[in-house]
Formats: structure tokens, C-alpha cells, sequence
């Protein structure tokens, strides 16, 4: 039994050092180990072969057997080609090549029976193939089954490489490295009756049947997932045991005179449910790090309030860091309303708040006298410093990096609880991936009293019947927002854009005044413009989508988005977000062309037929994949999967979480710690106890697929 070894690719047979740096700048390919984890994107079947009169323009890469009659260049320069005439012995085919010309005649001798390998291209009435790969036909070699077809760059192409040549050296590997090690535990393969890593190596490369291609793609999508999951749940429960956290035994003054005299509506079971969850978590001793999920108006900001006044009640400060001055500030104005009755100071900090002012938070956070700073990046600054920072919240968190974030966190000897919040509603499987180090809490309620949006999909031919709905609001008082994917005119896309439409709207809507915002203003005139539509001093508001968090305005009842085929479900979740949050009934309009793709046309219909954002979120990550989701990029985390999908294998990632978390409870000194990692009353469990070269093997393998992330963590 051998271990898949991370040798230089430069000693496998058929490589060399040109080779190896051509693998390594295009594929990343660098080891033996990374060449057998390079996945085919797809299979073929090399058993059959296809006659030239069977030919259509449907078909994939298939196999043709025969000879070359002749060859010719056309052509000067860098237009000269070479054309070979290949028949199979019916009919002929040109077989065109546009490199390596006098290589590629040399090598294949007139009227020796050979095998073509591509995809027939139609064009100007005849079937050519271009690049195919060629191999001489041998009568007693078994015939080749299905295969796998690889990503290959242009360059590598040009170079020589082919689909074949990288079979011939994964071929090579096997040689090398005849039987490969098990790295999962027996167990674990036992139990979930899972292909061995050898075999599904070979099946995933060589499938010897339809099933055995599947079971190797499930055994390795289970492994990929697992290492992931057992990397985050490690390091997770590490924290907390290892972090020490403030102990907020105390229910006190501030938080039972708001709940009794103050607030000013009665919580939803939701809202109930996550603060208790949360005072759960404060009295541990260790350190909270929750990820509170909640849609538009769930009332999140409420619960961080009455979270933050726990903090102040077992005299601790509690700072609220917003990614952009205007959701700031909207946070500053309600929480500054609720607190100033209960004698809780609060302060605003942001990039325009003045010297002077400056000075006298920074002095009342060191004194103590300051309960509650709320702001910008610009409380992460080194000058920012507490008395006693003891809860931190972090508002639309995916907007941060993990740096910034840490720095906040960092600013207390004892570390403060974390509760980041998030109106963009996320994918179960995604969660338990991209933020599996968190705890999770979601509202899925919304307060009593609000309406659902009316979310209507109308094309261009009906503008004038959409203007005429939106006087008839404007008459009535309301307020409207018109967003667009552009801010300036772009030739190259026939889309409306802000500028270009703004004074068509101020036309049509004569009698009202309109303001409008986007992402290149200066802080100031963007401040001034929306201080315009939340006064209700203009009551149409044109804007990209920079209003798509943070505008709150219970008057607005209209949201008109144009292009709105331009836009992903879940920002068009976040946009329509912002009508519906008074009592009246809102309205948001998908302004679209009548000629769309058919997958645009569903993803918009989801918009009309639900309000849910979770039911939104699963939809458009199925569509769109996780890693275009709003906020992947900015996790912290750097995995790469090749093979499994967080859209669609969400049996497996539940499987995998299962097994690793099953597998810490029966084998806690996979933690690396030097004490007990289970409560008193908490045993390990003999579910899935491993044997002591398994977890060598277990931690030398997260080493490897993690090597670049020795603390991706939130806190590190």
C-alpha cells in the first residue's frame, strides 16, 4: 500500500522540466498527488466507433477509424494550415491543423490505419475535424471504453498537450504508484459502504461502467466535502474550548426597563427564539461567534439592540460596525431612539465625523462613560480604543474581509462575543460550508402588520400602463424608486442607464421632485440626495443599486427595477427589500424585454411567486453557483472544490458535516490540545474511534489540502 505522494511532476515519465512549468502555470499541476486530483469535467465513450456518413452537428467528441490519402498546406504566414485527407473507407474528411505543421506530417504515414478522436465541425456545407487526437489503430489492444475529457488551455494546446497526453501521464502515476493508501478511516468507508480511494481514483479517469463512474464521483465528492467539514468543525470546536469568553450572567436594569417601558412592539417568537439562543451562548464562558440570518425588516437590529444592552448590564461595552455612513447612520437614529430612555449612551463614529468630536469618543470609550459606539470602518482604527469591549456586532458582514473584521474583535483582552448579521437569506448547504465555523440563528418571521411586496413582471411594451400605476401612488402620498443596472450609457449594452434616464424622469413625473444616488458620488452629495427622499422633499428617487442595503424608508411603496434581467435573484430580493416596510401595500416592477432567455424568464417568474428569501437564495445559487453568490468571495474561506457542488450535493455536505462532527466526539485528540476537550458530562463517543496511524494520516491530509490556510478563522 502506497500513499498518493506529492513527488514533483517533473520525475513522472513523459514530463521533464518544460513540461512541469507549463502544468504547473496553466493547471496548477504540480505534484503526482494534484495531477490524479486534476477531475475529468466530463466523460466519453471510447468503445464505439462512428462511420463519416453518420455525422451530424449534434454529435460530441467521437471516434473515427481510418487512413490519411494525402496532405497539403494552404495558406502564408500565420494563415497557413495543413489539410489532411482521412477516409474511413466510405466516405473523406479534411482533418486540419494550424500548428506544428511539418511535426504533425511527419508523424502519420499515408495509408496506416489510424483512429481520429474530436468533435466534427460543420462549415460551408462539409465535416471537418480541426486538432483531433490521433493514435495508430492496434487490432489486438481491447477497445477503450469511456474516458475522461479534460480542461486544457490554449497554450497547452499549442504546445503539444492533448486529452491523451495527459491520460498517458495520469497512466504513468498508476505505474508509478500501483495501489493507492486509504486516507479516510476504514471505519468511515465501512460505514457509508464507500468505493476505496484507489478504485475510485482509477473510475473517476477509467470508469469501467456508468455505475462505477458514479460511485467513484460519490466516494470523492464525499471526501472533498468531509476534509472540508472536518477542517472548519476542528478548528471550531478548538476555539471554543481554547477561547475564553465574558460571562454575562446578568439579565439587568437597561435590558428589563426597555423590554417593560420602551419597546415599541411586541417580538416575534423569532426574535424570542434568537435572543435566547444568544443569552445561551454569553453565559458559557466562551466566546459566541453567531451568524444571525434574517430577511429584509425581520427585525435583526432589534435583536441586536436588546443583545447589546446584555453586554451593558454586566458592564461591558458593545460597539456596531455598518459597511457603508448611511446604514450607519440609519442604525445610529433607531438605536440612539430606543436607548436614550434607559440612560444608554451611544455614539456615532464614521469617516466625516469631525476632529473635535472624534477626540471626545475616543476619550469616552477609554473611560467607560460610552456604552454603545456604532460605525464605519472607522472604528477598526489602531487610535479606537475600549474600556471594556465585551459584544461586537457586524451588520451585512459579507461587505467585510477578515482582516477588518478581526482588527474589531482584537481590541479587547478578553474577547468580545460576535454576532454577525445578514439580510441576504443563505443557502442551507452554504451555510454549513462558507460560514460553518459559526453558530446560526435565523428570524424567519416577519413583524406583525407588514404586507408581502407585490412583485409584478411587466415588459417594455407595457411602460406606459407601469407610469401611469406610478402617478397613481405619487397622487396618494408614496414615494418610488427607480434602479438601474448602469450608471452611464454604455454602446456596447443596450441597457437604460441612470444618467441617460434621469431627465426622463424628471419629464414624465414633472410635478414631483427627484433625486438620485450611485456609487461615484462623493460621500457628501450621496448623503445630501438621500437625506432628500427619507425627509420625503423628493419623492422619486433614480439610483443604482447602492440603495440596495441601509435606505429605510416606510413611505416608499414603489420599486421599479429596469434590466432587471441584469440583476441575480437575491439582489433583486435585497432591492425589493427596500419597499414594503410601512403598512400600506408595495409594489415592486422587473422591468425586462420581451425577448429573454428562457432560464431569465424563470429566475425572474421566481421573484413573482415568492417572497421567502431562503426559497430565492437555493434557487439562485442552483442557477448560478455558489462561488457567483454575493458574499462568498469575501468569507475568508480559500477552499476550492473540483468535483462537489455546494448547489446541488447537499445530501452529501449534510452526510460529511455528520461524519466529521461524529468522528471529533469519538477521537478528541484530533483537536491537537493538551487537555480534555469534553465537558464533564460529556464522553466521547465510540461511534467512530480510528486508530493512531489513521489520524496521522487524517491530520498529514488536512496539512496538505489546507497548507495555505493555517487560520482562516473569523478571529484569527
Amino acid at each position: 500500500m502506497q500513499r498518493l505522494n506529492n513527488t514533483d511532476i517533473k520525475y513522472l515519465k513523459g514530463v521533464g522540466e518544460t513540461r512541469a512549468k507549463l502544468l504547473a502555470d496553466e493547471l496548477k499541476i504540480k505534484t503526482f498527488r494534484e495531477l490524479i486530483y486534476n477531475f475529468p469535467f466530463r466523460h466519453i465513450d471510447r468503445s464505439r466507433f462512428y462511420k463519416i456518413s453518420e455525422f451530424n452537428n449534434e454529435m460530441p467528441n467521437i471516434q473515427v477509424r481510418g487512413h490519411f490519402m494525402r496532405f497539403h498546406t494552404e495558406g502564408e504566414g500565420a494563415k497557413r494550415r495543413l489539410i489532411g485527407i482521412f477516409t474511413d473507407g466510405e466516405r473523406m474528411i479534411d482533418v486540419v491543423w494550424f500548428s506544428r505543421i511539418k511535426q504533425i506530417k511527419d508523424s502519420y504515414p499515408l495509408g496506416v490505419e489510424m483512429v481520429l478522436f474530436g468533435k466534427p465541425n460543420f462549415f460551408n456545407g462539409s465535416y471537418s475535424f480541426v486538432h483531433p487526437e490521433i493514435e495508430r489503430y492496434d487490432a489486438l489492444a481491447p477497445q477503450k471504453g469511456m474516458r475522461g475529457v479534460y480542461s486544457l488551455t490554449e497554450k497547452l494546446r499549442k504546445r503539444g498537450f492533448s486529452n491523451r497526453v495527459l491520460q498517458n501521464l495520469i497512466d504513468n502515476v498508476f505505474d508509478k504508484i500501483p495501489d493507492v493508501e486509504e486516507i479516510l478511516p476504514q471505519a468511515v468507508v465501512a460505514k457509508l459502504h464507500l468505493m476505496p480511494l484507489d478504485e475510485a481514483l482509477r473510475n473517476i479517469h477509467y470508469p469501467t461502467s456508468l455505475v462505477a463512474l458514479q460511485k467513484a464521483q460519490e466516494r470523492l465528492k464525499f471526501e472533498e466535502l468531509f476534509f472540508v467539514q472536518l477542517h472548519i468543525l476542528r478548528y471550531t470546536k478548538r476555539r471554543k474550548f481554547n477561547i475564553q469568553g465574558h460571562v454575562f450572567s446578568t439579565i439587568g436594569d437597561k435590558f428589563n426597563r426597555f423590554y417593560s417601558e420602551v419597546l415599541p412592539f411586541t417580538l416575534t417568537d423569532a426574535q424570542k427564539r434568537v435572543i435566547k439562543e444568544i443569552r445561551s451562548d454569553m453565559r458559557t464562558g466562551r466566546q459566541m461567534n453567531r451568524l444571525l440570518q434574517g430577511d429584509v425588516g425581520s427585525g435583526k437590529t432589534m435583536v441586536a439592540f436588546m443583545t447589546m444592552l446584555i453586554a451593558i448590564d454586566n458592564r461591558c461595552q458593545a460597539c456596531l460596525m455598518a459597511p457603508t455612513e448611511i446604514l450607519a447612520r440609519q442604525h445610529y437614529q433607531s438605536i440612539s431612539q430606543w436607548a436614550e430612555p434607559i440612560g444608554v449612551n451611544v455614539s456615532l463614529l464614521t469617516g466625516s465625523t469631525r476632529a473635535k468630536q472624534r477626540r471626545e469618543i475616543h476619550q469616552s470609550l477609554i473611560d467607560g462613560s460610552l456604552d454603545i459606539l456604532i460605525g464605519t470602518h472607522a472604528v477598526i482604527e489602531d487610535n479606537v480604543n475600549f474600556h471594556n469591549l465585551g459584544m461586537v456586532v457586524i451588520d451585512e458582514q459579507h461587505r467585510f474581509g477578515v482582516a477588518q473584521r478581526a482588527r474589531l474583535w482584537q481590541k479587547n483582552a478578553t474577547p468580545p462575543h460576535v454576532l454577525v448579521m445578514t439580510a441576504t437569506p443563505i443557502p442551507r448547504t452554504l451555510a454549513m460550508t462558507v460560514y460553518g465555523d459559526l453558530d446560526v440563528s435565523v428570524i424567519d418571521q416577519l413583524p406583525p402588520g407588514r404586507k408581502p411586496v407585490m412583485t409584478l413582471l411587466r415588459y417594455n411594451e407595457s411602460r406606459q400602463q407601469v407610469i401611469s400605476a406610478i402617478h397613481r401612488q405619487l397622487e396618494e402620498g408614496r414615494q418610488v424608486y427607480i434602479v438601474y443596472p448602469l450608471i452611464h450609457e454604455n454602446e456596447k449594452l443596450s441597457l437604460k442607464s441612470l444618467e441617460e434616464d434621469y431627465h426622463n424622469v424628471c419629464q414624465t413625473f414633472s410635478g414631483y421632485n427627484v433625486c438620485y444616488v450611485h456609487g461615484q458620488m462623493k460621500p457628501q452629495e450621496k448623503d445630501f440626495q438621500m437625506s432628500e427622499f427619507v425627509n420625503g422633499k423628493a419623492q422619486i428617487m433614480v439610483a443604482t443599486t447602492v440603495i440596495e442595503v441601509g435606505v429605510n424608508v416606510p413611505n416608499a411603496s414603489v420599486m421599479v427595477i429596469e434590466n432587471a434581467e441584469r440583476f441575480g435573484l437575491s439582489q433583486l430580493h435585497q432591492l425589493r427589500g427596500r419597499v414594503g416596510r410601512g403598512a400600506d401595500q408595495s409594489y415592486c416592477i422587473l422591468m425586462t424585454k420581451q425577448q429573454i432567455a428562457k432560464e431569465t424568464r424563470q429566475r425572474l417568474e421566481i421573484m413573482t411567486q415568492t417572497s421567502d428569501g431562503f426559497i430565492i437564495a437555493e434557487a439562485d445559487m442552483k442557477m448560478r453557483g455558489p462561488g457567483d453568490m454575493e458574499g462568498t468571495q469575501q468569507s475568508g474561506l480559500a477552499f476550492n472544490l473540483k468535483l462537489a457542488s455546494l448547489a446541488s450535493d447537499g445530501q452529501i455536505i449534510q452526510l460529511a458535516r455528520d461524519t466529521a462532527d461524529r468522528l471529533l466526539e469519538s477521537n478528541p485528540d484530533l483537536f491537537d490540545q493538551t487537555h480534555n476537550q469534553c465537558d464533564a458530562d460529556n464522553t466521547p463517543s465510540a461511534d467512530l474511534i480510528i486508530s493512531p496511524k489513521e489520524k496521522t494520516i487524517l491530520k498529514n491530509e488536512l496539512k496538505i489540502r489546507f497548507n495555505n490556510q493555517s487560520d482562516w478563522s473569523r478571529i484569527s
